[in-house]
């Protein structure tokens, strides 16, 4: 698959007669899945600067937006609105949409409350750090971090400047995806590896960035991340010793993971469009820990993010040819193929950062068919 593919194509299907602002008063209401956990899920953002670190796309100092979710004390305060008013309109005038400006600020219903107090722990909640898509937003995986979250993990979303977009940071400055233009994809790997390793540091190291960071188990930590942000969950694990496993939501591999290989657990769940990325093939006989390639049946390459269920919710789905579609979301029912993606995680990160028993691990297809163990060696 050519690496181009990593950028979704959705704003070049936008339709002609299309035009932000144009649309009625009452905007189109959508609502992410709800999460199967136990916990309730609290939310807060964070800006974070990095001044020893040159951002290699623009000059100057590296900063990054994240999102934290994590295991609330109580179900209640203000739901958390989707993404920011400013991010909304930017992506509403991006795409031409007939919508209303504020359609993703405050019409998509998300299951996360504001600032809330996490739960209780006596021994921490492991960290899960998600990275998206070249051209995406963090919250394009807030369902992803929404199950994991009232699973019992704190998850960060991290927006990688001008590798995600739109990205409204607190000055009002909204921007775009500069390193999609420059399209050097194992330099953007390896530098969201180091926006990575500084995120642990102003998370779990001397002076925290978040006042309940005490909550978080800095000994167990783990990483996914969708398409680009699978290449950077793959080069972290490798650079980073303090991130202890992974999971690649179909990305390619550059060196130099690529080159060196890993030997820290690591999953791949690949489309079913026959399309194969760079590197996979490569890549499996120098995985030497914990490994599996799992191909989701009938998926495209998004399944594991929002889009498809809020464009199916908003009436979006004609932005998009057929052949668009399947290349992004395949024939499976998109909130199906998210919950398999939400369901494998779970059991992921539980056995290789809790240690729970995950019989579906072991044999992935007996509990969702649509889950194929990919097993190049034949054995």
């Amino acid at each position: 698959m050519a690496a181009a593919a990593l950028v979704l194509p959705v704003s070049l299907a936008a339709p002609a007669s299309a035009s932000a602002g144009s649309a009625p008063a009452d905007a189109p209401r959508a609502f992410l899945p709800a999460p199967t956990g136990d916990h309730p899920v609290g939310t807060t953002d964070l800006h974070l600067v990095d001044g020893d670190r040159e951002d290699v796309w623009v000059g100057g100092s590296r900063e990054l937006m994240v999102t934290l979710w994590y295991p609330a004390r109580v179900d209640a305060g203000r739901t958390a609105p989707y993404m920011t008013e400013a991010e909304s309109a930017a992506m509403v005038a991006e795409l031409g949409l007939d919508l209303p400006d504020g359609v993703l600020h405050d019409g998509v219903r998300t299951n996360s409350r504001l600032n809330m107090p996490p739960a209780r722990t006596s021994g921490g909640f492991p960290l899960v750090v998600l990275s998206p898509g070249a051209g995406l937003n963090r919250t394009e995986l807030s369902s992803l971090a929404e199950e994991l979250a009232s699973h019992g993990f704190v998850v960060a979303g991290v927006d990688h400047a001008h590798e995600a977009a739109p990205v409204e940071f607190p000055d009002g400055l909204v921007t775009g995806c500069a390193a999609c233009e420059n399209g050097d994809w194992a330099l953007g790997a390896v530098n969201r590896a180091e926006d990575v390793s500084f995120l642990l540091d102003r998370l779990t190291g001397p002076d925290p960035a978040w006042r309940w960071s005490h909550v978080i188990d800095a000994s167990r930590v783990g990483m996914a991340g969708h398409s680009w942000g699978g290449s950077a969950t793959a080069e972290t694990l490798r650079s980073v010793e303090r991130v202890d496993a992974g999971i690649n939501l179909d990305g390619p591999y550059y060196p130099p993971v690529l080159d060196e290989g890993l030997d820290k657990p690591l999953a791949l769940i690949e489309n079913d469009q026959g399309n194969a990325w760079n590197g996979v093939e490569e890549m499996w006989p120098r995985l030497e820990g914990w490994r599996q390639w799992v191909r989701l049946e009938g998926s495209g390459h998004s399944n594991g993010i929002d889009r498809g269920v809020l464009m199916e919710q908003l009436g979006l789905t004609g932005m998009l040819s057929p052949e668009q579609w399947r290349a992004q979301f395949g024939d499976l029912p998109v909130e199906h193929g998210l919950d398999l993606v939400r369901t494998y995680s779970v059991a992921f990160f539980d056995h290789h950062l809790r240690g729970g028993d995950q019989p579906l691990l072991e044999d992935p297809g007996s509990f969702h068919p649509e889950l194929v163990v990919v097993d190049p060696d034949g054995a």
